[in-house]
């Protein structure tokens, strides 16, 4: 009889600051070398998306970070897709030229790639987005206008039969802010991140339907200084093409059901996150339940919430080719003890 599919979830919160996963797309490799010794991964858009650059990986799960949480909650199960057509909302407040270059992105997508978008829409008001970094030094956001967001979206739901919705918000332009010049450079926090994520929450609870956001910012100077990981985010003026791969092939979030193929948090074998940012709701339910919990010391956050520090038990490893290891010997049965040196002869119980 063969074994149950192996499933791991990674989680890298976003607008933190990660390391590995506070930039465009930089913690993909991570996800690319992951789904290779797992049959099952569940990941959201933090992680996956590159802006321009995304990479088809036909066994990754892309669920959007509430949807995350209800999944994790046993609220939510993710049933697999083939295709999703995908609904596009363009923010009022995108200038006409930075409209049309996001519309020309999402027909390459459909030309290109064979993507299936429905008509978009435009919202009735501009959406206003602000941008807030709190005292941790994390950001977020908010919108002024979320009931035109959420009237776009009932439209491309109800006359359009949207399977996926992708937003793009007009975000505010600040090249010269310090904050956005040190994360050029490889430093501080993503200042869009957190109020990305306050937009694809809003629709996702609404809705119960896949989303992902995809900011609309004027073009950048060139940096000849600029950091790698930033990169991604600066060859082209679009955000889009990766979000609507993603939505693509999002699972979508189903409740009350027990399909075949259908995945629950019951059948969630691993969990890695980097070790200072461990108080999501996501990890603290499925810290409850089976699954092995890895917390990655060398991803660096903003936070300060180990394992111990909310009473979770978890498998301590210094970088994420340590975890793929962990992962390749929890996946065999294999105890990973004697792979080191620290294994200690057994000792009397009581």
């Amino acid at each position: 009889m063969s074994q149950r599919p192996y499933t791991v979830v990674l989680i890298v919160p976003t607008g933190i600051g990660a390391t590995f996963g506070g930039y465009a797309g930089d913690a993909l490799p991570i996800a690319r070398a992951m789904a290779q010794v797992c049959d099952r991964l569940i990941t959201h858009p933090n992680v996956l998306n590159g802006a321009q650059l995304y990479w088809p990986l036909d066994n990754v799960f892309y669920v959007e970070g509430y949807g995350l949480d209800q999944f994790a909650a046993g609220r939510w199960g993710l049933r697999p897709v083939h295709q999703n057509r995908i609904g596009l909302v363009l923010d009022q407040e995108i200038e006409p030229e930075l409209r049309l270059q996001q519309l020309q992105a999402a027909d390459a997508c459909r030309a290109t790639l064979g993507l299936s978008l429905t008509d978009y829409i435009v919202t009735d008001a501009p959406l206003q987005v602000q941008l807030q970094t709190a005292a941790s030094g994390a950001t977020w956001g908010t919108i002024q206008n979320p009931d035109s967001l959420l009237r776009a979206v009932t439209q491309l739901i109800q006359y359009a039969k949207a399977e996926a919705i992708a937003v793009v918000a007009r975000f505010p332009d600040d090249p010269e802010s310090e904050a956005l010049q040190a994360y050029r450079q490889g430093q501080g926090v993503d200042p869009l991140a957190g109020a990305e994520a306050v937009i694809s929450h809003l629709v996702v609870r609404t809705f119960q339907i896949p989303c992902a956001h995809a900011p609309a910012l004027q073009p950048l100077p060139l940096d000849p200084h600029l950091n790698p990981r930033a990169a991604a985010e600066e060859i082209g003026y679009t955000f889009l093409p990766s979000v609507l791969v993603g939505l693509s092939r999002a699972p979508q979030l189903v409740r009350g059901s027990n399909q075949q193929g259908e995945l629950w948090s019951r059948d969630v074998d691993a969990v890695v996150v980097p070790a200072t940012a461990c108080g999501s709701s996501a990890l603290f339910h499925l810290s409850q339940s089976q699954a092995r919990i890895i917390a990655v010391s060398e991803n660096q956050t903003q936070m300060q919430v180990s394992p111990a520090a909310i009473g979770i038990q978890a498998v301590q490893v210094l970088s994420y080719l340590e975890a793929l290891g962990i992962l390749v010997a929890h996946q065999a049965g294999i105890d990973p003890t004697p792979l080191s040196q620290s294994l200690q002869p057994l000792k009397p119980l009581l």
